[in-house]
């Protein structure tokens, strides 16, 4: 009856069992299609506020909304990739080409000749079988044919994994587009926690994979453009394959952009130009690196609210556990484990003065409200 409390009545074993089950089950039919789908809601908390403009403009009508921003996407996805491949045949040979020169210079052989009997033979052994120019390169596949065959079937195979996964992503983040709000307000409702705190983990996964991707992207831009003014400086050949070469390390922790440099540096080096050698490789550990240092930890630090050394570890850790969607993983493992905490804290134990404030908050923050 209305106006009356029904009090909660004990959970029978068995349901629990059955609950247990069904998780189990869930998990099964997701796993294949996690990365999916976790990418899919990243990049519809990104787009949602445009989702929201739009579909105002479009008089409500979301479907046709989201359906535009999908388009959109794909667009924005398969030209970066078609960039990529005309930059590969274009540029890539004569960059090929100037490695494999500096590879088989005499000074690399002067090189080889003081290292010890058994390295000197593997790396003379490694050199030989680098061709020399794109005429070797064909050569090689002419003599290989069954094997070059099988080398393009693969590829074939792994593009094609590729665009598959990449429409279910696409679809997946057109159905979060059109209802997502309605699934994020039905979890939030049916969640163990109480109203509003898995509204509020949701906001922070927002704010977070944000502030990583677009770190991630504004720097490796920045640092690949800083590397470029190197190349032309040091007159690299094939500046612009380095350039790309360059944009796609900056987003390998613990690696990064400057390796790129170092390595054609070395080049010139071997290839007989040491001062340029010596100016590129000072560039790329003291300007491109320090884009890095200075660049990436201010723009995540907006985001995250925790110290740049911890970014740093769930950047290293996400990728050895996840692959490359570790990038983003990593982050949002910490935060969910830092928000959890922080929830805790300020709902459960609030005058408790012995706990520590969570690290990168001010004690007695309180988490941005949650973004409709």
């Amino acid at each position: 009856m209305l106006g009356f409390n029904v009090p909660e009545q004990p959970v029978p074993r068995f349901f629990l069992v059955l609950i247990v089950i069904a998780m189990v089950l869930l998990a099964l039919v997701i796993m294949p299609v996690a990365k999916e789908l976790v990418l899919a809601a990243v990049f519809a908390g990104m787009l949602w506020p445009v989702q929201q403009r739009l579909s105002r403009r479009l008089r409500g009508r979301r479907t046709l909304a989201a359906s535009a921003i999908t388009v959109a996407a794909i667009l924005l996805l398969l030209g970066p990739v078609a960039a990529l491949v005309t930059f590969v045949v274009r540029d890539g040979v004569e960059g090929v080409q100037f490695i494999s020169e500096a590879i088989h210079s005499d000074d690399v052989a002067s090189l080889v000749s003081h290292l010890p009997a058994t390295a000197r033979d593997a790396v003379t052994e490694a050199i030989e079988r680098v061709p020399r120019d794109l005429g070797g390169i064909m050569g090689q596949v002419d003599i290989g044919g069954a094997e070059a065959a099988s080398t393009v079937g693969r590829a074939l195979a792994k593009t094609g994994s590729f665009v598959f996964h990449a429409v279910l992503m696409f679809i997946a983040l057109f159905f979060l587009l059109v209802r997502g709000d309605e699934l994020v307000r039905w979890l939030d409702s049916v969640s163990p926690l109480r109203q509003g705190q898995t509204m509020e983990l949701f906001v922070a996964f927002r704010r977070v994979s944000i502030a990583v991707i677009a770190s991630a992207s504004i720097t490796a831009a920045v640092q690949a453009v800083a590397a470029m003014v190197g190349f032309l400086i040091a007159r690299v050949p094939s500046p612009f394959f380095f350039t790309l070469v360059t944009f796609l390390f900056a987003f390998i922790p613990a690696i990064g952009a400057a390796v790129v440099c170092l390595f054609a540096a070395l080049l010139l080096l071997v290839s007989g130009h040491p001062y340029m050698a010596t100016f590129l490789a000072a560039w790329g550990l003291v300007v491109v690196g320090l884009v890095d240092n200075l660049v990436k930890p201010l723009l995540i630090r907006r985001g995250l609210e925790i110290h740049g050394a911890i970014v740093f570890f769930a950047l290293i850790g996400g990728i050895a556990t996840f692959g490359a969607i570790g990038l983003l993983l990593g982050p949002l493992l910490v935060a969910f484990f830092l928000a959890v905490v922080r929830i805790y804290h300020r709902d459960y134990t609030p005058g408790d003065t012995r706990l520590p404030a969570v690290p990168g908050l001010p004690r007695g923050s309180k988490p941005s409200s949650a973004e409709s």
